[in-house]
């Protein structure tokens, strides 16, 4: 009875660790590596750290390849764009909905503390703790709007935007624009207004889009 949860979460900790390789480029994109490779890499057995592979492969980060090991996914400009012109419309919607349910002020305190995370995170320059913050405030976002599917989307796709904010973290500018544009989205829903949520949030994602792509471009981080 107790077995299951231990293994649970172990198998989560291998997820996170590959994923933190894969964006740390240590796993660079397009290479390859066996299983055991993994394991002893983390200092686990084979098990979990196939089970993390999957669940890895299932959010588009690797390619599971049977009796060969796993690919590390390649990321394009192309694929970013892609992805960001998906993200950008599912997630203003989202901000919509979720304007929409009037909601009270207990209901966003999360929403509101991924935003003060974010500002203290400035203040220290601590560029890390800023990307985690923003990462809880878009999950937070897309959750209270309620659509599973959204929220589902949305999950697949938020890894490879991680990935490529992690090449570039260091390139840009302090975000303050960035939080400026969430405090924007939270006082749009919190006064539930559907229209301004919504516009606010497109604008706010079309500029971290056109920020990403010339980092990446400049720095010359992906494929064309």
């Amino acid at each position: 009875m107790l077995e299951a949860p231990k293994q649970k979460t172990i198998t989560t900790q291998a997820m996170e660790q590959i994923r933190q390789l894969i964006f740390d480029g240590e796993l660079a994109a397009g290479s390859d590596h066996l299983e055991s490779e993994l394991a002893d890499r983390l200092g686990m057995s084979r098990t979990p750290v196939r089970e993390a592979t999957l669940m890895l492969a299932q959010q588009g980060l690797l390619e599971v390849r049977p009796r060969k090991g796993v690919r590390i996914a390649t990321l394009s400009l192309k694929d970013m764009e892609e992805i960001y012109a998906i993200l950008t419309e599912l997630e203003s919607l989202a901000a919509e909905e979720a304007a929409e349910k009037g909601y009270s002020e207990k209901d966003l305190v999360a929403l509101k503390q991924s935003i003060e995370s974010m500002e203290e995170a400035l203040k220290r320059e601590d560029r890390d703790a800023w990307a985690i913050a923003d990462d809880d405030f878009h999950a937070e976002l897309v959750r209270l709007g309620g659509n599973s599917r959204i929220q589902s989307i949305v999950s697949m796709m938020s890894n490879q935007v991680r990935r490529a904010r992690a090449m570039t973290l260091y390139f840009r500018p302090l975000p303050v624009k960035s939080n400026e544009d969430h405090r924007a989205v939270f006082d749009a829903i919190r006064k539930g207004d559907p229209a301004a949520a919504r516009e606010r949030h497109h604008i706010h994602r079309q500029h971290a889009r056109e920020v990403l792509i010339e980092l990446l471009k400049r720095h010359r981080l992906l494929q064309i």
